[in-house]
């Protein structure tokens, strides 16, 4: 079975930025090329129990394995030292990525207290949107008696659009409730 958001963008999506754009080929149509999604603890130097439990609710949010990340190089202010684990991250592509970016909208989004659309100004000059969670907790897989702390994420979507207007399209033909 394949993804719900796949299907919509087969059938309509690509029809509509194809009447927006003027599009001549099927394949110039932007499109979701992967998510990117990390948690950055950079308490973990103190305490590295945190690490595991990052891990963990980034596998359930995910449906894959997180890798850990490391410290690139050793800084002093920080009590950072080269090697050292200080976060943790998964790229998802495929039927994954659609399946996590239909829970992200319409899930996840509408639990955030005060919500009235993510802003249409996160978009990085070529067409890819990154987008800050400050709760795992938004997410339904999360059981809220086994977090110890809350913590943050970056939600990074990379697109083949080649504009922020093309991507920004193509994200709310896709379900992103942007705010107006």
């Amino acid at each position: 079975m394949a993804a719900r958001l796949k299907e919509l963008y087969k059938k309509k999506v690509v029809e509509v930025l194809t009447k927006e754009f003027g599009y001549k080929n099927e394949m110039a149509v932007p499109k979701i090329d992967k998510i990117s999604i990390n948690i950055g603890l950079g308490e973990a130097t103190q305490n590295a129990k945190l690490m595991d439990g990052a891990v963990n609710e980034l596998n359930a949010i995910a449906g894959q394995k997180a890798v850990i990340t490391k410290a690139t190089k050793s800084i002093a202010q920080f009590k950072l030292r080269e090697g050292q684990s200080i976060g943790c991250m998964v790229t998802l592509r495929g039927d994954r990525m659609y399946e996590f970016f239909d829970r992200l909208v319409n899930v996840a989004l509408p639990r955030v207290r005060d919500f009235r659309g993510v802003s249409s100004k996160s978009f990085d000059g070529r067409g890819n949107y990154t987008l800050g969670v400050k709760d795992q907790l938004i997410f339904p897989e999360i059981d809220y008696a086994k977090v110890e702390k809350t913590k943050g994420m970056n939600i990074s979507i990379t697109t083949t659009a080649r504009t922020d207007a093309e991507g920004l399209a193509l994200l709310r033909h896709m379900g992103m409730p942007f705010r107006q």
